[in-house]
């Protein structure tokens, strides 16, 4: 850790560690499992660099799925057709991401998560939850409640709850959820990192000129999040 001194009174110096404001963009989906990996990669690394820098942490909207459905579809299904991956691909790849998980500290249900669903909505809350200073909360709650709670991020009483469950008002939420409030929001923040040439998650920038691709491992974050403070 570096430091730096500065004469306070003769003969004497008081010496202060340097802490660079570091601004990070966290580019996901609701329904993408290597975000919810590289959220909790990020935020082990994040507190291991905390001697260094402080984050201003922001969460910005992608749909893997933008036009899926009300009902959603059936997970190997929309897997085999989006990808053409076979079903011992798609089991091992499975495994691998419980794996990560487990290693993070998250919890992947593997076995229940049948469906994949329409995430606009739960972009729309987060949109909201940012001027309100949940948005950190609400984004991990909305993470728990689809990879281990094996809930519809599109249904609006499951949304409501996860709401209720981070110390937001539900009121104002159903509001929202009943209106097309923070729509136009989403939709450009969207075709911002799209036109930026993100189309693919999770992108993390880092002081919106250092790009960091997947669910890295935290050694990985903490490596660029060090240098990135040391040359700030």
């Amino acid at each position: 850790m570096r430091q730096s001194g500065t004469p306070r009174a003769a003969g004497q110096e008081r010496w202060c560690a340097v802490s660079k404001q570091l601004r990070i963009d966290f580019v996901s989906d609701v329904s993408c499992p290597w975000c919810a990996i590289g959220l909790k990669s990020l935020e082990t690394a994040l507190e291991r660099v905390s001697d260094v820098a402080t984050v201003d942490l922001h969460f910005q909207p992608f749909e893997l799925n933008p036009d899926m459905g009300p009902d959603g579809q059936d997970i190997v299904e929309h897997i085999t057709q989006k990808y053409g991956a076979t079903a011992e691909q798609q089991a091992s790849s499975r495994e691998t991401i419980r794996q990560r998980g487990a290693e993070v500290g998250f919890t992947f249900d593997m076995e229940r998560r049948g469906r994949i669903y329409n995430t606009f909505d739960a972009h729309r809350l987060l949109s909201w939850a940012e001027g309100e200073g949940r948005q950190r909360e609400l984004k991990e709650a909305l993470f728990a409640s689809y990879f281990t709670d094996c809930e519809d991020p599109s249904n609006h009483d499951v949304l409501l709850r996860v709401v209720e469950r981070v110390g937001l008002d539900r009121t104002t939420a159903a509001r929202i959820l009943g209106s097309d409030e923070y729509a136009d929001e989403v939709r450009e923040r969207e075709q911002f990192f799209q036109r930026a040439g993100i189309h693919s998650v999770p992108a993390i920038i880092i002081n919106q000129r250092h790009l960091i691709s997947g669910g890295q491992p935290p050694e990985v974050f903490e490596q660029a999040l060090r240098e990135i403070a040391g040359r700030a």
